[in-house]
């Protein structure tokens, strides 16, 4: 994903969600200990990395939604935002019932707005312009294909010869294309009502799929399908959670660059002044991510000489 320094034009998506509840049994016993998405991911807290894909969308006004006992820890990580030049809010998920319900906990918060719905626990990583899509949003939904080895696990897309979408099927026993739905959706202000209007599925949830499905039928669907350059990791198991870890430390070792450093994107983006930035990283204990935020301040100092 690109960090734009020569600043940016305001998004046509100013607001987003990231979902980060969910029972975690598939992580048991490590969630025992806290939600899957305050667990580390090498180097920092899984919810950073879909985070930063908002902040790289140009998204400043951020919804976490989280259970009632995680969203203390949500707070106490993040507090309001203003430290990273972002605002956030905080609403509990009493019970895990469907990526949906997301949109109808959000209803206040989204108001009538479009709005760019991340799970916490998805990492996206490359050089796709996501904050160009963002910007450029107007109106319908935007959803994002990813080819997998293993489609049958997700929402699978299918496709016309001409690359058109004409079905979403969740976890298929056939699927008709390699291509899964990634957990990152835009959508217009008519999210909600669709949200409110969906019955549970099998599994007593509401289907993020069945929204997907309504703007579909409606014609008004896009998808974005990331090709080579372009990673998507969904974290749902203890061996996806190692592999994740084990590319991010890989990739940051050989390009000396960290993914999803927060702070440095919120600097990079201008949502924070220099002085601001320099008191963030004053204010860590001695280590290997200052020591990398002292490295940007360096390196920022030497391109302005």
């Amino acid at each position: 994903m690109l960090i734009d320094e020569a600043g940016l034009t305001p998004s046509g998506i100013t607001k987003g969600i990231i979902l980060a509840g969910g029972a975690g049994s598939r992580l048991y016993p490590a969630t025992r200990a806290a939600c899957k998405q305050l667990l580390p991911v090498y180097d920092k807290p899984l919810v950073y990395y879909p985070l930063s894909t908002l902040m790289l969308m140009g998204i400043r006004d951020i919804l976490i939604i989280s259970t009632p006992a995680d969203l203390t820890r949500f707070r106490d990580l993040f507090g309001d935002g203003h430290q990273l030049g972002l605002r956030f809010t905080y609403a509990e998920q009493p019970k895990p019932e469907g990526i949906a319900q997301a949109l109808i906990i959000g209803e206040q918060f989204i108001d009538c707005n479009p709005v760019a719905l991340i799970l916490g626990d998805n990492i996206f990583h490359g050089t796709f312009d996501f904050h160009a899509i963002a910007s450029g949003f107007q109106k319908g939904a935007v959803i994002f294909g990813c080819s997998v080895p293993d489609p049958g696990r997700f929402g699978v897309l299918g496709f016309d010869r001409n690359g058109n979408v004409l079905s979403i099927e969740e976890k298929p026993d056939q699927p008709k294309s390699s291509y899964a739905v990634t957990g990152l959706y835009l959508y217009d202000g008519q999210a909600v009502d669709i949200a409110k209007a969906l019955k549970p599925s099998n599994r007593n949830e509401l289907e993020i799929t069945d929204v997907n499905r309504t703007y579909l039928d409606r014609g008004q669907l896009s998808v974005v399908r990331f090709e080579h350059g372009m990673v998507w990791l969904d974290t749902g198991t203890h061996e996806s959670m190692l592999e994740a870890g084990n590319f991010i430390a890989t990739i940051e070792k050989r390009q000396g660059r960290k993914i999803a450093c927060i702070e440095e994107i919120a600097y990079r983006m201008r949502y924070i002044e220099r002085s601001q930035f320099e008191k963030l990283v004053s204010e860590m204990t001695n280590n290997s991510y200052k020591t990398y935020l002292d490295g940007v301040l360096r390196e920022a100092d030497d391109r302005s000489s």
